[in-house]
């Protein structure tokens, strides 16, 4: 499982000109299932997103995570995270999950989230979102959990 985390100030997803999902500041997660995911590692990418320090303290520096700000998250999944761009001009999506089994999981992970932190919302699984976003730094990190 893969995520691309960005701090943001505000995010939200719209589809067909309707928000299905938005946050003020916290963490917009855009994330890619790959095919060998499951269990372990929707639990690990959780962990990672709420305890990632990315968010500064008293002093400035990026000690703070998710969890001890109450932040927002906004969960996107995005399968071209996953691609592979190593030749070529066009991306192959072989590393990516098929849609049964990136839906499977990514919605597992929003199980996972909203149980355990009190501000999640979600993208639409497989629709055409338009993702709006004010990058707070800008601060964006990969986050791999093979």
């Amino acid at each position: 499982m893969i995520a691309l985390i960005q701090r943001v100030l505000s995010a939200r997803v719209d589809v067909d000109n309707e928000t299905v999902g938005a946050i003020g500041p916290g963490l917009l997660a855009l994330v890619a299932v790959q095919p060998e995911d499951g269990e372990a590692q929707a639990r690990r990418m959780l962990e990672r997103l709420l305890g990632y320090r990315v968010f500064s303290d008293e002093a400035g520096k990026m000690n703070r995570s998710l969890s001890d700000t109450g932040g927002g998250l906004l969960l996107v999944s995005q399968f071209t995270l996953a691609a592979d761009t190593r030749s070529g001009m066009r991306p192959s999506f072989t590393s990516a999950a098929a849609p049964e089994h990136g839906r499977r999981w990514f919605e597992r992970l929003v199980e996972l989230a909203k149980s355990a932190h009190p501000a999640v919302e979600i993208g639409r699984f497989g629709a055409h979102m338009q993702v709006h976003l004010v990058n707070d730094g800008p601060v964006t990190f990969w986050l791999d959990v093979r």
